[in-house]
């Protein structure tokens, strides 16, 4: 399966089967993502590959932390694969596959850590598009 950054200069390829998917609650994630928490898929290294605009890659090993390397595209931002510190797993931001991954999450990791303005998603209303303007 294919998956690509915002601005379509990087792009990468992954070979099924994937080996875990996951939501991670923990601080740093919601720091690397802006948002509540990361939603990432891991596989072994032998089953990624770049194909095209890796020299665009960046990457910030985070010094303090045991396994986080975030990757990111330098022209759009947009956070890429990376390996983790090790190089045992790749671990791929599910919002970046342009296809369906054909597994959905089965955990969420550091719970305790969650947002203070962590609501479950069950518990919002659901809009196909963006809800019109009222008053």
């Amino acid at each position: 399966m294919k998956g690509s950054c915002l601005c379509g200069q990087v792009a990468y390829e992954v070979d099924p089967p994937l080996k875990v998917f996951q939501y991670c609650h923990c601080t740093r994630c919601q720091k690397l993502t802006g948002s509540l928490h990361s939603a990432a898929l891991f596989v072994p290294p032998a089953q990624f590959r770049w194909l095209q605009g890796e020299t665009l890659v960046g990457t910030y090993p985070v010094p303090e932390a045991k396994y986080l390397n975030p990757s990111f595209c330098k022209n759009c931002g947009s956070a890429l694969p990376w390996t983790v510190k090790g190089g045992g797993n790749v671990v791929v931001p599910a919002g970046t596959l342009d296809e369906d991954p054909g597994i959905r999450p089965q955990q969420n990791i550091y719970w305790g850590s969650r947002a203070s303005w962590c609501v479950e998603t069950s518990d919002l209303p659901k809009h196909d598009e963006l809800p019109s303007r009222k008053g």
